[in-house]
């Protein structure tokens, strides 16, 4: 178990747990949510023993997005009187740092799912969109909010949710703010799948994170680093990159592992070699 500033990040290999955990606060983002998760995924990602990981939220939601009042300290820029190039210019790389920190849960070669309970909001919306499958609670609620607070979401949503649910509601969600329910967000894709309360979301991503982990280590980061790549790519790029990665992962240990374990009629045991 690993306790950082605002993440818990609890390893039951095959699977880790990265809880939200300032329930206090609905686990509104501050500077540490944006800047601990490109550690937090660098170590998962480098773990032999972890082969799927699960965002969460500790308390009443998954997050309610952006702490404004706590990023005012970290991003002195947006309350400076001159608006200057030189103030702009340095604002600028900060918020490269922020989108670093929701891209590090993408970048990761191991499967995320996020387990979204209550409010996700704005800032915790950009998370879910950096994760590979989404599923959530008959409670849940999401919102693009940035619109609704005078300024543009700049951290990855706008890349990331066409891409999940079609640039039309996408659209819709950005320009309106408004919040959908987790029946509307089944209904446009944005989740795979509603739970009735939080134990049974639970036990749902324990169970989808158990399917993953069944399979290949190697086909499975390969397959997620095929896709990640052919995002805004032509099926002809795609196909010379797949190639090219299929001659690297094959023959592997897995493979024949798979096939002997076809001839004996058993459920194979992959290793990830």
């Amino acid at each position: 178990m690993q306790q950082h500033a605002f993440y818990f990040v609890e390893k039951q290999p095959p699977l880790a747990w990265v809880f939200l955990n300032r329930p206090e606060k609905k686990n509104a983002m501050g500077p540490a949510a944006w800047l601990e998760p490109i550690e937090i995924f660098s170590d998962l990602d480098n773990d032999p023993e972890i082969r799927v990981v699960i965002i969460a939220g500790k308390g009443a939601c998954f997050s309610a997005g952006i702490d404004l009042q706590g990023m005012v300290p970290h991003l002195p820029e947006l309350m400076e009187k001159n608006q200057s190039g030189a103030t702009k210019w340095r604002f600028l790389p900060k918020i490269k740092q922020l989108q670093d920190g929701i891209s590090a849960i993408e970048r990761c070669r191991k499967p995320v799912i996020a387990a979204i309970h209550g409010h996700c909001l704005g800032a915790g919306l950009d998370m879910a969109t950096a994760c590979d499958i989404r599923i959530c609670s008959a409670d849940a609620q999401f919102c693009l909010k940035e619109a609704a607070v005078g300024f543009v979401a700049d951290v990855g949503v706008l890349q990331r949710l066409p891409l999940i649910i079609g640039q039309g509601h996408a659209r819709e969600m950005a320009f309106t703010a408004k919040t959908i329910t987790a029946a509307r967000a089944k209904e446009i894709l944005l989740v795979s799948e509603v739970c009735p309360d939080l134990p049974s979301l639970i036990t749902k991503a324990l169970e989808l994170a158990g399917e993953i982990a069944d399979n290949s280590p190697l086909a499975v980061q390969a397959s997620k680093d095929v896709l990640n790549y052919c995002v805004g790519k032509s099926v002809d790029d795609g196909l010379k990159y797949v190639a090219s990665i299929s001659a690297n992962i094959i023959p592997s240990k897995d493979l024949l592992e798979a096939i002997t374990a076809f001839a004996e009629k058993r459920k194979p045991q992959f290793t990830g070699t």
